[in-house]
């Protein structure tokens, strides 16, 4: 018998009414109706009222607990024309020439950290920009996967991507759907849900290390790092995640940089020879 989707729940919600999605959102966080008034500094009545349908909401109401219930900016714009509202917030392409200073701004970031490799991504985790760092690192992958769009996990995971030159892979990969797994929780977000099934199927490489025997340990107990295999020996690197957290535009919103750190000296020097080239 097939196990149940976790998921499953999130993809078939009938989030109709702006009742719907406040319990929704609610029942996410894992907040009771008492939880969330006391919370929102309203009265338990007036929420269970608006979650039943019987009270519709102000703008400002719905924005308010939208807050309290920490819903992303894409999500605030739903429940506002759940309620009969205009959106609050712009969504605009991250190619948009009102956003051309803050892409420069990424490409600046992205520069910046060189020699080490970072990237820009959405929040389907499709590539944005790079640094000159990256290309090398990605030799040998299939031509497929680097045809725009391209999805960053699945670049990672995927058995014709890095997954077979990822020392410590079964590391890599629980930490990649632990991450994942958070976001889908925070955000509903179905594509990143079928994202999830679709890395959950991919075969673990033949002759990968057995879960805690990869070939770098755990920096300090505070990070996985990411530990990849070229011809000049394993390169193991230290992530970081940079969010614009008060961006008041959806696409800058769900806009991550990725920066990669050397884990160790022979990846900082292996790196600073990397980019050294001239172009």
């Amino acid at each position: 018998m097939r196990a149940a989707d976790p998921y499953s729940a999130l993809m078939s919600e009938p989030d109709s009414s702006i009742g719907d999605l406040v319990r929704s959102w609610r029942r996410r966080r894992r907040l009771s109706q008492l939880d969330l008034a006391v919370e929102a500094e309203i009265s338990q009545r007036h929420l269970s009222f608006v979650e039943s349908g019987r009270s519709r909401p102000s703008r400002d109401m719905v924005l308010h607990l939208a807050e309290r219930l920490a819903v992303p900016l894409r999500q605030r714009n739903e429940m506002l024309l759940a309620a009969g509202y205009a959106p609050a917030y712009r969504d605009r392409a991250l190619d948009d020439p009102g956003l051309a200073a803050a892409r420069h701004a990424v490409d600046l970031i992205l520069a910046g950290h060189e020699p080490h490799p970072a990237l820009a991504v959405d929040r389907h985790w499709t590539l944005v920009s790079m640094n000159r760092s990256v290309a090398p690192l990605l030799a040998g992958v299939d031509a497929g996967l680097l045809e725009p769009p391209v999805n960053v996990l699945r670049l990672s995971l995927h058995p014709r991507g890095l997954a077979p030159r990822i020392a410590n892979f079964r590391e890599w990969r629980a930490h990649i759907l632990a991450r994942l797994s958070q976001q889908i929780e925070n955000s509903a977000d179905r594509t990143l849900i079928a994202l999830m099934e679709e890395l959950k199927g991919y075969p673990v490489p033949p002759g990968a290390k057995p879960y805690g025997a990869g070939a770098a340990p755990a920096l300090g107990g505070i990070a996985i790092p990411f530990a990849l295999r070229t011809p000049g020996g394993v390169l193991s690197f230290l992530g970081t995640t940079t969010v614009f957290g008060t961006a008041l535009d959806i696409a800058l919103s769900e806009l991550a940089i990725e920066s990669f750190f050397p884990a160790d000296p022979e990846t900082a020097a292996a790196m600073r020879l990397t980019v050294a080239a001239p172009d």
